[in-house]
């Protein structure tokens, strides 16, 4: 029978389930030393985020098929140690859905109510009921920011008050907007139409700071902002001015960006609301939790997969060697289309040719959803970015075929968006060289030959006299240091695209002088570190 260690203090009802298929020991609160030393014993473990699953604990665990963190992120597991050890890591990037859709509505509801200040009144001693004059939800328009699990519970809720709501989400196809019933916009659209605006988008280099001062001023002086998502989304010195001077009209906060935040001016502020990152702590998600670990555990025990694994569970050994060397390759297709272009992602559509067709590639459109996605939606993985492109309405198109042109394997990528009612097309082929180097051989149809890695400036332009040294100049003026470029094009005067290898990203007012020089369009900043 297996043995299946738990580190951590989790729901009766989780250990219930892992009662049925293995014998568990509960060992809370073991170092490092501790667990390398009984490691080898165990075929599973599961914890919170309290004890630490170090690369020591488990290169000592010789026998251990999975470690199941109750919860959603992943910090206290060495992910890439456990992936080299061939060990699947799980998380429950669901369980705790219902609980921060329902905190985001609370936090809505108690600032429109004034409900803090009206309590702390009538705890006090006064009776100002004319002091607490508060608004309705009903009517309101709300915005969301990244319409994954969350933001979908979110709708519900505030459909269930009356509200329009407006939504966001660079994968949210216009199909699957109408299912929901709400109107997928732009982000500028967001910050100026809301009445209420509520985050629930991963932090990432492009999401740091999304909510700056400009974006603040951009917003009605009565909306109210939400962050129940990740700390750092929102610039909280310029959220503190743009609420003491009345630029908006109030704010919740679970999250920020020291945990806790030590001496905020936020805390002096009568129109916030403030918790300690409680998104999670309801009875029922941590019950949640511990169920949907411990089922995932006891189907890698008994040899099925798991639903959410954040790493890449081993190949089939028939497989392996052959499409080992694609798997980097398509996430970083996958990675260049999510930055390549504009607008909501609809449709994706992957051609595999030569004698990569032969194999199963299931694994390799697995790798490119997941880069498609990485950045844009929290929490995706190998294992559930099929559900996370599906469940946002993108089609995924697969189709095989012989050898292509000059390369015996080929994969040929294409995204279909829409920006703003824009139908745009963006095509990206990659392939294999020396049997292990990821290469990207052509863009928009034009031939090119890059190592998809570090950070690049892609600008599509009109094979011109002069275009060169227009962005060279460019680039000089802001001290921005060329460590590579190449031009591809198919004849002289026609559609050419510039490729430049930068060593660090360049900033937005490079882009738009960039894009202000006739003949160069739409100039796009690849960051693949």
């Amino acid at each position: 029978m297996p043995k299946i260690l738990v580190g951590d203090p989790i729901a009766e009802n989780g250990l219930a389930i892992l009662r049925q298929v293995g014998e568990v020991e509960e060992r809370i609160g073991l170092s490092e030393a501790e667990l390398v030393a009984i490691a080898p014993e165990y075929d599973a473990i599961m914890v919170r985020s309290g004890t630490k699953i170090t690369k020591p604990v488990l290169e000592a665990a010789s026998k251990l098929q999975i470690v199941g963190r109750a919860g959603v992120g992943v910090d206290n597991i060495d992910v890439p140690a456990a992936t080299a050890a061939g060990v699947v890591v799980v998380n429950s990037p669901a369980g705790n859905t219902v609980a921060v859709a329902e905190l985001a509505l609370g936090m809505m509801l108690s600032l429109v109510r004034k409900l803090i200040p009206a309590h702390n009144s009538v705890a006090a001693g006064e009776w100002k009921r004319s002091k607490f004059l508060g608004s309705e939800l009903y009517g309101k328009t709300l915005g969301i920011v990244g319409v994954g699990r969350i933001g979908v519970e979110v709708t519900k809720r505030a459909q269930s008050f009356g509200m329009t709501v407006l939504g966001y989400d660079p994968f949210l196809s216009s199909n699957r907007a109408a299912q929901l019933g709400i109107e997928a916009v732009s982000l500028e659209e967001i910050w100026k139409r809301s009445d209420f605006i509520t985050l629930h988008t991963p932090l990432t280099p492009q999401t740091r700071h999304m909510v700056n001062a400009e974006i603040l001023a951009q917003m009605k002086p009565t909306a109210i902002l939400l962050n129940c998502a990740r700390g750092g989304i929102i610039d909280e010195t310029a959220l503190y001015e743009a609420l003491k001077n009345g630029v908006i009209g109030g704010a919740g906060l679970d999250v920020f960006e020291v945990e806790p935040p030590k001496e905020s001016p936020l805390a002096t502020l009568s129109n916030v609301i403030l918790t300690p990152h409680l998104g999670a702590s309801t009875e029922e998600a941590q019950v949640e939790v511990a169920l949907d670990v411990a089922r995932q555990i006891v189907d890698v025990l008994q040899g099925r997969p798991p639903q959410s694994a954040v790493n890449l569970p081993p190949l089939p050994p028939e497989t392996r060697e052959f499409i080992a060397p694609f798997l980097k390759l398509m996430e970083q297709l996958g990675r260049i289309q999510a930055q390549i272009a504009a607008g909501r992602v609809e449709k994706i559509e992957l051609v595999y040719s030569g004698e990569l067709a032969q194999n199963d590639t299931r694994a390799l459109t697995r790798m490119f959803l997941k880069g498609l996605l990485q950045g844009q939606v929290d929490n995706v993985s190998y294992v559930n970015a099929p559900s996370l492109a599906e469940a946002r309405g993108v089609e995924i198109i697969e189709t095989k075929r012989g050898a292509i042109g000059d390369y015996s394997n080929l994969v040929a990528t294409s995204s279909t968006r829409n920006d703003n009612g824009h139908i745009r097309t963006r095509q990206v082929d990659g392939t294999i060289f020396n049997g292990r180097e990821p290469h990207i051989v052509s863009i928009q149809d034009l031939r090119v030959d890059i190592v998809p890695e570090g950070t690049m400036l892609l600008i599509p332009n009109h094979d011109r006299p002069g275009m060169i040294g227009h962005v060279g100049t460019i680039l000089g003026k802001h001290s921005v240091n060329i460590a590579g470029m190449q031009v591809g094009r198919k004849a002289v005067g026609q559609r050419a695209v510039m490729i430049i290898n930068l060593e660090e990203p360049v900033s937005k007012e490079v882009i738009a002088e960039l894009d202000a020089v006739p003949d160069l369009f739409g100039a796009r900043l690849i960051d693949l570190r």
